[in-house]
């Protein structure tokens, strides 16, 4: 049987590596599809070790720049944050690299494809939910899921085979990415613990402080400190930069698609700033009710992008609704960075609604307005609560009759 297992060089997918060619005789060619957070350095040691636990072949496929333009634009679009904190940064990649393993399975005709998801966790589903829709008649394999070894019993028996285990692969379960890293167990098991300083990646032992220059067009994020980047180089230089001052570290305690609680912590500088420059570039370009309605469908993308559905097509419906909001969001961003805050300092566009009013709040109305015009929105504002309270009034000195 020929497998192509999705390999990301963790425990798990190490395990699989192993026990799959030894228990099940399987020929396992792995793959490793690059969404952010590799060095070239680790890319390489991943394929060494793949090949060291028994794959006969690996491969790799290099798929930031398409996560950015199919997912990550649209989190930037809709300012999502789960449960008002965690920017997804695991849920979104699986959609996509899901798709990958399928795509590749069945255009190399392998006789089953595999993953290495808990039994206990969103992965399963969101694999299992892209290979139904993407490729239905594939079989898919997920023994850590199915046979729920372990991490300890996994180690164990990688040991006792002499094989390799992965330097990460005792107490946390990490997961790096382009937008944010994610880390489990240990402390997280609990709800009121705290991972230790030397636990976190990108944020270890941060501080000073530093304003960067943000610039984007169209929603999308353009240049770094005035000079043009590409989103993918952008977003990977303020992970390192704005990491480096502690910026977007934070817990999060959340519904899984399960039903069950879960506890991760996570590192996610990039997206901490840019959520929030583009926030504030909306407030200067947009009207209330678009910030308004597209918060609240950003709310209800992101839910649904957690819950495995990248491919249920009500997704693109959003994203062309986040399209059409974008199309003047564009301007320049200045963001204070420091150990735990990103701030807003300042934000410019060409499209700027305060700029196009000779209106100054709070001293002075605009040109084109008068005071019975104000007069006149208040109490006609005022008329529900009014009338209200008069029904009030009314019923009460009819009950004291």
């Amino acid at each position: 049987m020929r497998v192509l297992l999705a390999y990301s060089g963790g425990l798990d997918t190490s395990y699989l590596v192993a026990w799959l060619t030894r228990v099940e005789k399987a020929q396992v060619t792995t793959l490793a599809v690059d969404c952010g957070g590799w060095s070239a350095a680790e890319r390489r040691d991943i394929a060494s070790r793949a090949v060291a636990l028994g794959a006969v072949e690996h491969r790799f496929v290099d798929a930031r720049a398409e996560l950015f333009s199919r997912v990550v634009r649209w989190l930037i679009a809709g300012n999502v944050r789960r449960g008002a904190a965690y920017p997804l940064s695991v849920g979104a990649e699986r959609g996509l690299q899901a798709e990958i393993l399928a795509r590749m399975s069945t255009e190399g005709g392998f006789d089953a494809c595999a993953h290495g998801c808990t039994a206990a966790g969103n992965d399963q589903v969101r694999f299992e939910a892209a290979l139904a829709t993407i490729a239905p008649s594939l079989k898919a394999l997920a023994p850590v899921r199915d046979l729920a070894p372990s991490r300890e019993e996994q180690r164990k028996w990688l040991a006792e085979q002499g094989l390799p285990v992965p330097a990460a692969g005792g107490k946390y379960s990490v997961n790096q990415g382009l937008w944010g890293v994610t880390i489990g167990g240990g402390e997280l098991h609990t709800s009121d613990q705290a991972l230790p300083e030397e636990a976190w990646y990108w944020t270890k032992n941060g501080h000073g402080r530093a304003t960067l220059q943000i610039g984007f067009e169209s929603g999308i994020p353009v240049s770094l400190g005035g000079m043009p980047m590409d989103p993918v180089t952008l977003v990977e230089r303020l992970n390192q930069e704005a990491g480096a001052f502690g910026v977007g570290r934070g817990y999060h305690l959340g519904d899984t698609v399960l039903g069950i609680k879960g506890r991760i912590a996570f590192e996610a500088p990039a997206a901490e700033v840019l959520i929030e420059a583009h926030r504030e570039l909306e407030k200067l370009v947009l009207i209330e009710d678009q910030r308004f309605w597209k918060d609240h469908l950003g709310d209800i993308y992101g839910r649904r992008l957690h819950q495995g559905l990248f491919h249920d097509p009500f997704q693109r419906d959003l994203e062309a609704f986040f399209a059409s909001t974008q199309q003047r969001v564009t301007g320049m961003v200045k963001v204070r960075v420091q150990p735990g805050s990103a701030l807003v300092e300042g934000v410019s566009s060409p499209y700027s609604m305060l700029a196009a009013s000779d209106a100054k709040y709070g001293e002075r109305a605009g040109s084109n307005s008068t005071p019975q015009g104000a007069l006149g929105l208040a109490r006609a504002l005022a008329e529900p609560a009014r009338l209200f309270r008069r029904a009030g009034e009314k019923a009460t000195a009819e009950s004291a009759k």
